[in-house]
């Protein structure tokens, strides 16, 4: 999450040093791949409980929230951008004339918005900073495909996963992104489904998890290593021979149809990070009260990946605005601060989003030893609430 939130922060040297820099694979892979594995866990025990039936209406239902928090993040992006362009104030008070909403390829909303409109309601018009909700949108449709075709057999189901993957490699299953154009969507979602259903592959124990080996440890590293020349732009676009053999191989790192060298990079970076944080991350554990408190905030942010994952797109922009205003895109010290202060606002988020989640409201106060009411603390039962009126919550994570 702070990674995509970096990567969305206008004219951000801070994404010159994310791992998108120095491999095929990126953030993006890493939440596809964890939002399979929450998927998962929210929704497969459905399946297994209530039928096919009721899991495909709960998926019907989570597709249904997505689709409209991803129309409302765009209008309040756009509407909000235009506002402010409007206005003349970043011009008059800062001498700013960068156009941001031409900046997001937005302005079709009002210059053709008998087209642009329909286009977003019918996710016909996908501009790329907003693509990644219509993708997952897309892709929770292919669960209840997936559960089905596993009733016949988990083999059945891989071979569904990859069957859509290489249909998509053929430009065989793509989405128009824009009414005006032959512009396909950024992130193909029949190609990027592979890597969601193997996260949700391992949680459901269709996949055994990998041994801790050091010939396996050794194999991913190598991957990892062998691939930032091909990555890195300092190197691939200064030695000649590496750039070539890097346009030649495009279609195995190409990420609108998440090539396979992408694929395979991330598996080698995740199983590398799943042995560095040791099995139910015990590794991280044990090392401070400072560290452990580190950990739990990105444990918080992890959970509430949705949430904050939507805010960091409006946060984002808010940030390089104000650092455009008060000081512009050249020095460190606001370029560090847009940074870091966006980071604070995440975590708040996450946080903020926790406790609305948790249900403050439903739990009885608690009464102080002078016989006053005292309000519940966030995430915490009262001792006198019967236990049989507390219900399972679905994992937070999608």
């Amino acid at each position: 999450m702070f990674i995509i939130y970096v990567a969305h922060v206008p004219g951000n040297w801070w994404t010159l040093w994310i791992p998108a820099r120095f491999g095929f694979s990126d953030a993006t892979e890493i939440f596809v791949f964890c939002s399979g594995m929450a998927s998962a866990i929210a929704f497969g025990k459905i399946f297994d409980v209530h039928g096919w039936g009721m899991g495909a209406a709960r998926i019907l239902h989570r597709m249904w929230q997505v689709y409209w928090a991803h129309i409302g993040q765009f209008l309040l992006i756009a509407v909000g951008l235009v506002m402010l362009h409007e206005s003349g104030y970043l011009t008059s008070c800062c001498g700013l004339t960068q156009d941001y909403v031409a900046s997001l390829n937005l302005w079709h909303l009002f210059d053709n918005t008998s087209v642009a409109l329909p286009g977003i309601l019918t996710l016909t018009w996908v501009p790329n900073y907003f693509d990644i909700l219509p993708m997952y949108v897309v892709i929770l449709s292919l669960i209840p495909l997936i559960m089905l075709a596993s009733r016949v057999s988990v083999k059945v189901a891989f071979a569904l996963s990859i069957g859509l993957w290489l249909a998509s490699q053929f430009g065989l299953l793509n989405l128009p992104a824009e009414p005006w154009s032959d512009r396909k969507w950024f992130f193909n979602p029949f190609a990027w489904q592979m890597l969601f259903f193997t996260g949700f592959a391992f949680m459901r124990g269709w996949i055994p998890a990998p041994p801790v080996s050091r010939k396996l440890m050794v194999l991913c590293a190598a991957i990892v290593i062998v691939t930032v020349p091909f990555a890195y732009f300092r190197v691939h676009l200064n030695v000649e021979w590496i750039q070539e053999i890097r346009e030649s191989i495009r279609p195995l790192w190409i990420k609108t149809e998440f090539g396979l060298f992408r694929y395979i990079h991330f598996l080698a970076l995740a199983y590398l990070a799943w042995v560095a944080a040791g099995e139910h991350g015990k590794y991280l554990l044990g090392h401070g009260e400072l560290w452990g408190r580190f950990v739990r905030v990105v444990q918080k942010v992890g959970q509430q990946s949705l949430a904050v994952f939507m805010a960091s797109l409006v946060i984002a922009q808010a940030a390089g605005l104000l650092r455009d205003m008060v000081w512009g895109r050249g020095d460190w010290i606001p370029q560090i601060l847009s940074n870091l202060l966006g980071f604070v606002a995440l975590i708040a988020v996450a946080y903020t989003v926790s406790w609305y989640k948790s249900e403050p409201w439903r739990k009885p106060p608690k009464v102080s030893s002078d016989g006053s009411r005292e309000p519940p603390q966030p995430g915490v039962r009262d001792a006198s609430e019967p236990k049989a009126k507390t219900q399972a919550k679905e994992p937070e994570l999608t």
